[in-house]
């Protein structure tokens, strides 16, 4: 079995897995095995209620790695999410206490409940893999992704996330309410227990850290690259954005559209895979000028024109 057809596999099981506890919504499990697949992390903004939990948890469990969930509130302080030393009287020593996210998969549930100096405390694991206590830089173990959810209806008592932490994120995805088959068929599931504890892991995180190397592999092509960096050359030059893409929001459409040509069992990309992950990769990444906002405006609707206007390449 090649690399892609053992991912594809290995992928197919998580997925029949979670869809066990997490009902209707294959394309959100589809967008989190993605960014799983290129070392991603993901926010996912929509109201409570609709399994944000419980599709972490199932993914967390599919896959036999370590879980930690740390729920933001306005009292979480820095060194509770990465660490802190103490002194230890009986040897006289100085101990590590490391914080949440010393753990594969970290649900940070409510991100934006917590002060902006808290949520700061998450950039270097995001971007580096390691955190920093008292001087000294530790790597988190792997695979490692961060899934993060706020929610949107309320703004009494939250903190926005600012750009730069936004930015460390791959994707920005809503889940949104079940079709009506749908929730008869969570409420059939949820009769006599919860699902979720009845999920056994189908993988390992050796699994998922071979997917990477498959990912790594996966053939992204001059063209396609170049596609890419003019869609992020016409955010910039977009009238209505102030804030455009950045040379890392190019790399990440680069490896989210790798990785979205491997779960359709390619090792190579196209053009349609970038318009594919187009949205959920730059959306969030961009900032509206205050007239396109007022006109209620939307960066969806930007990068949607976007995709439209810029020239597709062909890719022989």
């Amino acid at each position: 079995m090649n690399g892609i057809q053992y991912g594809l596999e290995t992928l197919r099981r998580i997925r029949n897995n979670v869809k066990k506890v997490f009902i209707g919504k294959d394309n959100v499990i589809d967008m989190i095995l993605t960014a799983m697949i290129c070392s991603g992390h993901v926010l996912i903004e929509d109201v409570p209620g609709l399994g944000k939990t419980t599709l972490v948890s199932a993914i967390a469990r599919s896959i036999n790695c370590s879980f930690r969930r740390i729920q933001f509130t306005p009292d979480v302080l820095p060194s509770d999410v990465t660490g802190y030393t103490v002194f230890n009287i009986k040897t006289g020593e100085r101990e590590t206490v490391f914080g949440g996210v010393m753990a594969q998969i970290v649900l940070a549930d409510e991100i934006n409940r917590t002060s902006p100096k808290t949520q700061s405390s998450l950039l270097e694991v995001m971007q580096e893999a390691q955190v920093t206590i008292d001087g000294v830089s530790y790597p988190v173990p792997q695979p490692f992704i961060v899934l993060a959810t706020q929610n949107p209806v309320e703004h009494v008592g939250t903190y926005p996330l600012p750009e730069a932490q936004m930015d460390r994120f791959l994707f920005k995805l809503a889940i949104g309410y079940p079709a009506r088959e749908q929730e008869l068929d969570i409420l059939e599931s949820n009769k006599s227990g919860r699902p979720l504890d009845d999920i056994e892991p189908v993988a390992g995180a050796e699994d998922i850290l071979r997917l990477r190397e498959c990912h790594k592999r996966v053939v992204c092509a001059a063209p396609v690259m170049n596609y890419i960096v003019s869609i992020a050359e016409a955010s910039r030059r977009n009238p209505r954005i102030a804030l455009g893409v950045s040379p890392r929001g190019s790399l990440a459409l680069m490896h989210a559209s790798m990785a979205h040509a491997m779960l359709q069992g390619r090792d190579y990309t196209l053009p349609d895979d970038v318009q594919q992950m187009a949205l959920p990769v730059l959306a969030h990444r961009i900032v509206l000028k205050f007239e396109a906002v007022q006109e209620r405006d939307t960066a969806e609707d930007q990068i949607g024109l976007i995709l439209q206007t810029v020239h597709v390449p062909g890719v022989s």
